[in-house]
């Protein structure tokens, strides 16, 4: 029997509608199918995020221990397979994946120490270095047009498109004006939007400890192509603090020897990016600390 967690149940009824309500009611028959398709046995509680639930497991045949990962095919998870198995042809420092099932999207994923993450690490701008390094390795890898995962090009195009919409949904003037020079910044550099294979999503909760503590590994890729100062947003959010962001920016740009005026850029196209998501959900004022980074990169912190 598996126990379903409440949370998911209403993430998946939330963000999904009736598909979610229907992959939750699947979940059950999924987990036993590839239980047994892939010779595993259960090996602790279940654990979710917002949209997957992940079992402990381990591989019967040869004692392995991994995970496995159940979540919905969508826009933003077609990719995540691609993407790991890019990466570990390359090297870089993200979660092996073992095995895939492209119709229900079911991973299993090399087992990890879900109980260490960089959210526990005390340094902060210590964490902001290991997020840096795995990025550095991550994005190294160019993907080629013929691995069909999204385009920061095509992201961008959207998020000026609704530019204008957001701007007059906000209330404050000078917020308006914060996402006017953020549109404007991104026209500046949308024509050269980056080949590099970005994870999209890597905050310090996103790296996990190796299995028995060895290194630091990301997880839950969210995976495009593009500019990888697109990937600094998040490192910059967590655990805000309104003083580090100018530092937190240079180790990064640093760390990945990225031109700073283009990743400033790409970091205020996050910004966009996040306004245009809040005004749809009904928001009229950014978050307070995106609003500070835009200040900070405009030049106005």
């Amino acid at each position: 029997m598996i126990d379903i967690p409440d949370a998911l149940v209403a993430a998946q009824s939330a963000y999904n509608g009736a598909a979610g309500r229907a992959f939750v009611a699947a979940l059950p028959e999924t987990a036993a199918e590839f239980l047994e398709r892939w010779g595993l046995r259960r090996d602790g509680e279940a654990m979710h995020g917002v949209c997957a639930l992940v079992l402990p497991v381990v591989r019967v045949g040869d004692g392995c221990r991994a995970v496995l990962k159940l979540q919905p095919v969508d826009a933003e998870t077609v990719g995540e397979p691609v993407a790991l198995r890019l990466w570990g042809d390359a090297g870089g420092r993200a979660v092996r994946l073992l095995e895939h099932d492209p119709v229900t999207g079911t991973m299993l994923l090399e087992r990890l120490d879900g109980r260490r993450s960089l959210e526990g690490m005390a340094d902060a701008g210590r964490a902001v270095r290991v997020i840096a390094e795995l990025l550095a390795g991550l994005t190294a890898v160019r993907p080629g047009a013929g691995a069909g995962l999204r385009g920061l090009g095509e992201a961008a195009s959207r998020m000026l498109a609704a530019a204008p919409g957001v701007v007059a949904a906000l209330a404050d003037e000078e917020e308006r004006r914060l996402v006017r020079d953020c549109a404007a910044a991104v026209r500046e550099v949308a024509g050269e939007s980056g080949d590099r294979l970005l994870h999209w999503d890597l905050h310090f909760g996103n790296v996990l400890a190796g299995d028995g503590g060895a290194g630091w590994v990301a997880i839950d890729p969210k995976p495009l192509v593009g500019d990888a100062g697109f990937e600094l947003l998040p490192a910059l959010v967590n655990r805000f603090d309104a003083d580090a962001v100018g530092s937190r920016f240079d180790v990064m740009t640093g760390v990945l020897g990225l031109d700073r005026g283009r990743a400033a850029a790409w970091t205020l196209g996050r910004v966009l990016q996040n306004a245009c998501w809040s005004v749809e959900g009904g928001a009229r004022r950014l978050a307070p600390e995106q609003g500070e980074i835009a200040r900070v990169l405009l030049g106005r912190g």
